[in-house]
């Protein structure tokens, strides 16, 4: 588990990933409690705080004495799909105009807070730092740093960085298979760096995405932030009216 993200979160998300993949599918009874504490390692009150919040939010329903149980409503299934992926696909992969325009790769000492995202150990003092800018349509767009651990970091050649995407680099070319990931989004302001980086001043707003990419035996193997400049992103989300028995619903249409 990771130690940064609180651990009934983490529980909470994999439950959905199981629903959205269809582990589960509608319907399908989840494991029990007790069951679920053995399978993560952490006590039962720390699961049922997961599935309460599921329970609570309408993707998973509590019967008594008989376990818990994946909704049968497809249409939320589907909104919580986009919930759980629709950044991570439609706000970086989704955008083919975007084209590096300059890439630096080093090997830095890590932080305490890079050494505790990524899980490192005591032995673990570095780690490789990937910066680059991207341009979307002739003008600077996004601004981004990867840190990766030095075995998997220095890896990576600097020419693939222009021609290929980091996702595509680690899973393709070093064959790495992400099971997970979690990722914040905000709005912030640019510090000096991220303004020089993006061609604007100092103070400018800005989307702040980062997110942790993990794989087997959700081991972190990248942190990944990026800031875009919010006057020239715009996200887009393509929606369709579902009309049921209860009454219309707008789900995210894929």
């Amino acid at each position: 588990m990771d130690t940064v993200i609180p651990i009934y979160y983490q529980i909470k998300q994999k439950v959905k990933s199981w629903v959205i993949n269809r582990e589960y599918p509608a319907g399908g009874k989840l494991p029990s409690v007790q069951e679920l504490s053995e399978k993560f390692k952490v006590n039962r009150l720390t699961v049922r705080q997961a599935i309460t919040q599921l329970v609570q939010e309408g993707f998973l329903i509590s019967k008594r004495g008989e376990g818990t149980f994946v909704t049968n409503d497809e249409n939320l299934i589907n909104r919580f799909s986009f919930e759980f992926r629709g950044f991570i696909n439609d706000l970086l992969h989704q955008i083919p105009e975007v084209i590096t325009q300059s890439v630096s790769i080093h090997t830095i000492r890590a932080s305490n807070s890079i050494r505790k995202r990524l899980e490192l150990s005591p032995s673990q003092v570095e780690v490789t730092q990937i910066k680059r800018t991207r341009l979307l349509k002739d003008r600077l767009f996004t601004f981004t740093i990867n840190y990766l651990p030095t075995e998997i970091g220095l890896r990576i050649k600097e020419k693939d960085l222009y021609a290929k995407r980091m996702l595509k680099i680690l899973e393709e070319d070093l064959g790495i298979e992400f099971t997970d990931a979690v990722q914040t989004i905000e709005a912030t302001f640019a510090d000096t760096e991220v303004a020089e980086n993006l061609g604007i001043n100092s103070g400018f707003p800005v989307l702040f995405v980062e997110r942790i990419m993990f794989a087997k035996k959700h081991k972190p193997i990248e942190l990944y932030q990026s800031f875009f400049r919010g006057d020239l992103y715009k996200f887009i989300v393509h929606f369709k009216n579902i009309k049921g028995k209860e009454g219309s619903k707008w789900i995210h249409r894929n």
